[in-house]
């Protein structure tokens, strides 16, 4: 039995990975900064909590990362934790870089120091690329980061480069571009544009404000993506991919869908506010993913339309 370390266990993408890796068979532990106040709400929705070994860690304290790595012995493990909000960065600069630069470095030094054979996946983000316009981004794409967000996932990408040519660590960055699903809070978009729209749909009079919705993304499903994750550290040589559907698609495109899930027409619903638009933003994210699936056999199969169908229906359910 393999015994996999997700940090980060409490978000999106750490839930459906911990439900992944034991429906595979995995020994799953997870960490979170603080346990006990820890709502674990995503691994409670999809009904594995009490199959996770749950650990405090805090990334930015070496003592407490080298603590847990020795108790827990992964063979293999996912680096997910850091805040992850674009806009919020903007905001909490400061702890965007630490949590996400110095906690990868580290995991990195950690497992160096160790000198056990783990394998390490660390999430970068295709916030790196910046505004390539309609250029679809691939692994050799140069990275012109343009927010905290965005700077701070650059050099942790770079980190985990310089120690897999450094030190031989089995080290793999996925490079992920946009990715849904009922887990999302509500603090992201695409789940503020659900959940409005669902409750306008059971009666609410309330207006939805957006900020900018040309902007262009590339939206997948999060399940099939943490899938990805798995596969890189099935390989047996670590090596960088950009995982996405190939497909990008306006913001207004996305918010459409989700009125016309429930027989809406957003324009009676919405209102645009400028105060919204960040500082710097993307225009169009684009993506080529060929590399990952011919190399790992991954293509994603469920598109934009979809995903937002997907999470109206959730969120229709939890309603019932």
């Amino acid at each position: 039995m393999k015994t996999a370390l997700i940090c980060g266990i409490s978000g999106q993408d750490g839930s459906y990975l911990a439900q992944l890796l034991l429906e595979k068979g995995y020994r799953v532990a997870g960490t979170s900064r603080d346990v006990q106040m820890g709502s674990f709400s995503g691994l409670t929705r999809l009904g594995i909590r009490d199959r996770v070994e749950l650990e405090s860690m805090t990334l930015t304290d070496f003592r407490s990362v080298i603590q847990t790595l020795s108790k827990i012995r992964p063979d293999e493990v996912y680096s997910l934790a850091g805040q992850s909000s674009v806009g919020l960065s903007f905001a909490q600069p400061v702890e965007t870089l630490e949590s996400i630069t110095i906690g990868t470095l580290n995991l990195l030094e950690a497992i160096r120091f160790m000198g056990v054979p783990i394998r390490l996946y660390h999430a970068a983000s295709s916030e790196c690329f910046g505004d390539i316009g309609d250029t679809p981004a691939t692994e050799e794409t140069p990275f012109r980061p343009r927010s905290p967000y965005a700077v701070a996932k650059a050099a942790a990408f770079w980190e985990v480069s310089n120690y897999r040519e450094a030190y031989s660590l089995f080290a793999c960055s996925g490079i992920l571009f946009n990715h849904e699903s009922p887990l999302r809070p509500d603090r992201f978009v695409t789940s503020k544009i659900v959940a409005a729209t669902c409750r306008i749909a059971g009666g609410s009079r309330e207006t939805l404000t957006l900020g900018n919705l040309s902007v262009q993304r590339d939206w997948g499903w999060a399940p099939e993506y943490v899938d990805a994750m798995w596969r890189m550290l099935q390989q047996s040589e670590p090596d960088d991919y950009v995982i996405a559907t190939g497909v990008s698609h306006p913001l207004h495109s996305f918010m459409e869908s989700v009125f016309e899930c429930l027989g809406l027409n957003w324009r009676e619903h919405v209102k645009i506010d400028e105060s919204l638009f960040r500082p710097t933003d993307l225009t169009v994210s684009r993506a080529l993913p060929a590399k990952a699936e011919k190399k790992l056999g991954w293509k994603a199969q469920t598109q934009m339309a979809d995903v937002a169908r997907k999470m109206v229906a959730a969120r229709m359910e939890l309603k019932q």
